[in-house]
């Protein structure tokens, strides 16, 4: 399933995106040259797996990854032009039949993104007209508030006017009825035509108008007009954008418990005269997972502080055999502590450079520790991958180089298959 984020985008533009991902492998001259080859034959394992669950962006990912590689990369390798023929003509032969391999997965992804990316606008085009209508509707009902409540204000300034004008004519009554009754001086008019007389003459008897007897106590009448406030309107509930969130991470690599008191108990011979033990971790992809199925054992020299595989020819054969992709290493400290030292950084980043997942675990039976380690992506590796120097030799303690490497999750319901070619 594509990311909610990157459906907004047009088909050409994200199938322009998983291309430009094919280029970000590089050729690093210390790596050995059949790593590279062994490396490739990998890259097609994991693309075949992931075209097999329906993952068709990793599987072109990886396709064009292959290509890139051995159509162009490969050739700026030091040791290229002294290599065997016959893995130039197998990776050759391979580019030829996954080329069209790749072809069909562009026009299968080309038509899949065109549809989200139709469903998408649509999706944006309710939504926008959906929040239209709402401000239109909340406008309106603005509209229609502010109206009444200019109408209860118009109606309640009337009432006062004519409550005004009652009174005034109460009073004028009164004065005449007065004048009558020979009380005071006739009235005089002023240029409007009412009663113009002495404010301070009167009195709030003057004011009031005449109550018969038999009528009833009435509460004074409240004049003040009546106001209503404009309501506010929520727009918490607005329609958010459709273009949100992000995804990604290292596949998550099982790795059988049993795995590490196997590889004890093979070494244990080494361990009691200091010498370290390596072997190497393969499995299987499978369901976006990776899972170490398979311990190999290759020829090796070891010394207290190190360990050098040998015949890897036979280790690979193993592999192709057993349709095996190489997933990290694994090896001792018989008298040290459980970390990566010079030497392991170097050798592990070969293994990471091929497959961001790979791990390493270190086993240090005096101490009781055991440790699962990657390179930090974004300082150790390219740091490492830069290095120039070999053997033991100092690196910088901070930022750190190597971390925990938390995509591993140990499995009791994994078995381990041990394969050990020392002896063979």
């Amino acid at each position: 399933m594509s990311h909610p984020a990157l459906t907004h985008l047009e088909a050409a533009v994200r199938i322009k995106q998983l291309c430009g991902q094919g280029d970000t492998l590089v050729v690093d001259s210390k790596i050995p040259l059949r790593r590279y080859f062994r490396s490739g034959q990998e890259m097609v394992r994991m693309a075949l797996v992931y075209e097999e669950e329906g993952s068709l962006e990793n599987a072109f990912i990886l396709y064009m990854k292959f290509m890139t590689l051995f159509i162009e990369k490969i050739r700026t390798h030091p040791e290229y032009s002294s290599h065997s023929s016959a893995d130039k003509t197998a990776s050759n032969k391979r580019v030829k039949e996954i080329l069209p391999v790749a072809e069909r997965l562009k026009s299968q992804l080309r038509e899949k993104y065109q549809k989200e990316y139709n469903l998408a606008l649509q999706e944006l085009l309710k939504a926008e007209r959906e929040a239209r209508e709402r401000q239109e509707q909340e406008e309106e009902q603005r509209q229609r508030t502010l109206q009444q409540a200019t109408q209860r204000k118009r109606e309640a300034e009337e009432e006062e006017r004519i409550e005004e004008e009652k009174i005034q004519e109460l009073q004028e009554l009164q004065l005449r009825r007065r004048w009558d009754e020979g009380q005071e001086a006739p009235p005089s008019y002023n240029s409007l035509g009412t009663i113009a007389y002495p404010l301070d003459q009167l009195t709030l008897d003057d004011l009031s108008p005449p109550v018969p007897p038999s009528a009833p106590h009435m509460p004074p009448r409240d004049l003040k007009p009546m106001t209503t406030g404009v309501p506010q309107v929520d727009r918490s509930s607005k329609p958010t954008s459709l273009m949100g969130a992000k995804s990604g991470g290292l596949r998550e690599v099982r790795v059988p418990t049993q795995l590490m008191p196997n590889f004890m108990s093979l070494a244990h011979s080494n361990t009691a005269r200091n010498v370290e033990t390596c072997g190497v971790l393969a499995g299987h992809l499978t369901q976006h997972k990776l899972l170490v199925t398979h311990l190999l054992v290759p020829k090796q020299c070891g010394t207290s502080d190190s360990c050098t595989t040998q015949q890897e020819e036979e280790l690979f054969d193993h592999q192709d055999k057993l349709d095996l992709i190489t997933i990290g290493w694994i090896h001792t400290h018989p008298s040290q502590t459980a970390f990566l030292s010079s030497v392991d950084l170097h050798t592990h980043c070969s293994y990471q450079l091929m497959m961001p997942e790979a791990i390493a675990i270190v086993c240090a039976p005096k101490y009781k520790e055991t440790g699962f380690f990657t390179l930090s992506p974004h300082h150790g590796l390219p740091f490492i991958a830069s290095c120039q120097q070999s053997g033991f030799h100092p690196h910088p303690k901070e930022p750190p180089l190597f971390q925990n490497a938390d995509h591993v999750i140990l499995d009791n319901s994994l078995s381990i298959k041990v394969i050990d070619l020392r002896n063979s």
